[in-house]
């Protein structure tokens, strides 16, 4: 069985979340071998236009009695996964600008060329763990399919009962012997996803065709997921 102790253990930076919050989100980056350099930048790039996007910025700051605590990290293979940015609870405009900055001041290094998606959950999943919070999210964010670590799927049914949701959002990928093959290519992936990763209430896979498209993408998928849980403590 996939134990979560050691992972728990591992996550020293950081700490955990012990201020009321409305919600816990842990955003996981894929930096495997098939993101390049730029496409490396346009992620980190793109989740901090994502996060500075008025829509969003407004859905963070609206409940201030009960903020959102917010941690970033990046993955790759299962020996290789970063904490970029560690809880922390957004209370002001100032913490989401040093989080923004944070973000666009990152540095790529070296990883493995594998994709290790089930570790990349596991991480993610012991991140949560730390947060007490009311709601805790998940989104993980790739271009390929798990070849490295635990399957998917036996992650998913392992965490089925932890009280999380994850939530994905899938990148096309152009085939370079074909041309652009990311309109027919994302389908099976989204379908790989839907199966084999996301579950929890209101879980949903997001989709951009390409790196170039993943800004507007995140930032739809930040707005469904604030506006799905201020709508659901209006009810």
């Amino acid at each position: 069985m996939i134990r979560l102790a050691g992972l728990l253990c591992a996550l020293v930076a950081g700490g955990s979340v012990q201020a009321a919050c409305r919600q816990a989100l842990a955003l996981g980056l894929d930096v495997s071998g098939s993101v390049d350099a730029r496409e490396y930048g346009q992620q980190l790039d793109g989740l901090a236009l994502a996060l500075d996007a008025g829509s969003v910025r407004q859905a963070l700051m609206q409940q201030p009695q009960a903020p959102v605590a917010l941690a970033v990290y990046e993955w790759s293979g299962p020996q290789d996964t970063t904490l970029l940015v560690p809880w922390t609870v957004v209370t002001s405009e100032a913490v989401l600008d040093g989080i923004i900055a944070t973000l666009r001041g990152t540095v790529r290094v070296p990883r493995s060329p594998g994709t290790g998606l089930g570790s990349a959950m596991l991480y993610g999943a012991a991140l949560l763990e730390q947060a007490d919070c009311a709601q805790r999210t998940l989104d993980i964010s790739g271009d390929g399919r798990s070849n490295l670590g635990p399957r998917p799927r036996d992650v998913k049914h392992q965490l089925a009962g932890s009280g999380i949701t994850v939530n994905a959002l899938v990148i096309g990928e152009d085939a370079p012997a074909t041309g652009d093959d990311r309109q027919s290519g994302i389908g099976p992936l989204s379908s790989y996803f839907r199966a084999e990763v996301i579950f929890g209430p209101d879980s949903f896979v997001e989709t951009a065709l390409g790196f170039d498209s993943y800004a507007e993408a995140m930032q739809r998928k930040l707005e469904r997921e604030l506006l799905t849980l201020v709508i659901g403590r209006l009810e």
